[in-house]
């Protein structure tokens, strides 16, 4: 059964009596299992006695995506295609902007089920589709293990404040997801064009999107929720008990390396958290703690501050001390060019930044240190957080995501509170390379990256 909590009726249409087809909207969630509005979807369909039809509107215009993103999410999409067929679900691919595939779709549908998205575009999607389809469309959420507005119904301050309410509501949804069946075949049944696309060639089909091809694919990740289920099964059975100990440490690589998984909706974080208490870990406390608490609270910064990806989404004493430091004089000032070329005096820093340009992820510890950095080098706050978010959408796989957000503003001030007042960075929290060396084996992870770069 699906939580009420992660049900939610967009418009006020009916379902069309007439609809020849009840119609999933894959968007957000780019998976066939462990998908409650799929599931949801199939129910309804099968009540009605009418066939399931899932549609994913493929823009090439999404914000920042590149070859890279594609590439990952394609690869993933084909999976989803194999995965749907066998279960007797057409699944439609279409070259446009999801809202008006939806549209088109809907016009023989008897309802619209889709997923939830939390950024803007993403909402902006929904609400259009939900206006101007003939018929009824419901959201269903199911990326987020506590729905965003059951755990809290306005902006966190931090996530000690988010973590109280979740913990209190968390163990009414870490319920397993159960697969549900169609009951009637939608393979051969005839469809609106929507300028479907086909994936069986990726090559073919990437070459045939208007996208930026100048960023190769990651050699490291391929895309898809088998690579996915593979990555988490390697960090349970390797990783996970020493996980507390040594997630900060890049050159132990005991981290899940799941974000840009869950980013593409290609695994389920409900499904991470169970296969997770299953092991009974000493490490699946702080584990759990990233994936659940830190990871929604990027959702609901995200949902409930519309200026996550501006300057003006930091706390005013964020704000306020930042401009009030930023003529204090810089040790070096970078462009952009040079940032994006590694060209700084700072090896540790070079590293992080072409570790995320030749892989398309970069350690999270280092991360830290790298979005630090940028506001140390570049003279004003506002530009400084500017040039962080460019760089971190184009080259992370996990980039133009709740947590890639929230991630970049927190090394502006975001979720956390003011320390000790010092130049350039006034009261917002300082990181520098003395602590990367007592940390771990920075010399390391410098030469391990400088040799695939």
């Amino acid at each position: 059964m699906i939580q009420p909590q992660r049900i939610k009726i967009l418009n006020r249409t009916p379902p069309c009596p007439k609809g020849r087809y009840v119609l999933y909207w894959m968007q957000a969630s780019q998976r066939s299992q462990w998908n409650h509005a799929l599931d949801f979807a199939i129910c309804q369909a099968n009540q009605l006695e009418l066939p399931l039809v899932t549609f994913f509107g493929l823009t090439p215009r999404f914000p920042a995506g590149n070859a890279r993103h594609y590439r990952f999410m394609l690869e993933g999409l084909q999976e989803v295609e194999r995965s749907l067929k066998k279960r007797r679900i057409r699944f439609i691919v279409g070259k446009t902007s999801p809202e008006f595939g939806v549209e088109a779709l809907s016009k023989h549908a008897a309802m619209v089920v889709t997923d939830r998205g939390y950024l803007n575009i993403q909402r902006f999607w929904r609400q259009w589709a939900a206006e101007n389809c003939q018929c009824r469309v419901v959201q269903v959420e199911s990326d987020a293990i506590v729905p965003i507005e059951t755990a809290s119904t306005k902006e966190e301050y931090s996530a000690a404040t988010l973590r109280r309410k979740i913990n209190a509501k968390l163990q009414d949804f870490l319920v397993p997801c159960h697969q549900q069946e169609v009951r009637h075949n939608s393979l051969s049944l005839e469809l609106p064009s929507v300028n479907r696309l086909d994936l069986h060639n990726l090559e073919t089909l990437l070459r045939a999107l208007d996208i930026d091809r100048q960023i190769p694919p990651s050699p490291l990740f391929k895309g898809g929720s088998a690579a996915a289920l593979q990555r988490l099964l390697h960090f349970l059975d390797n990783h996970i008990d020493h996980y507390p100990d040594t997630r900060n440490d890049p050159n132990r690589d005991s981290v899940s390396h799941l974000s840009p998984y869950l980013h593409f909706g290609q695994i389920s974080p409900l499904h991470i958290a169970l296969e997770t208490k299953k092991r009974g870990s000493p490490g699946e406390g702080a584990f759990l703690e990233e994936l659940i608490v830190r990871r929604e609270l990027g959702m609901n910064f995200v949902f409930y501050n519309r200026d996550y990806d501006s300057f003006a989404c930091l706390p005013e004493w964020a704000q306020k001390t930042l401009k009030r430091h930023q003529q204090d004089p810089r040790t070096a000032v970078y462009s952009p060019f040079q940032l994006e070329r590694a060209q700084t005096h700072d090896p540790y820093w070079n590293a992080a930044q072409l570790e995320m340009v030749h892989t398309g992820k970069m350690h999270g510890y280092m991360r830290m240190y790298w979005g630090k950095k940028i506001l140390e080098w570049v003279k004003t706050p506002e530009v400084a957080f500017s040039y962080a978010l460019y760089l971190n959408n184009k080259y992370e796989l996990d980039g133009r995501d709740p947590s890639s957000f929230t991630g970049v503003a927190w090394c502006f001030g975001k979720h956390d509170r003011p320390w000790a007042e010092r130049a350039i960075f006034g009261k917002v929290r300082y990181m520098n390379a003395r602590g990367l060396e007592r940390k771990f084996s920075i010399g390391e992870y410098v030469s391990r990256v400088n040799s695939y770069a």
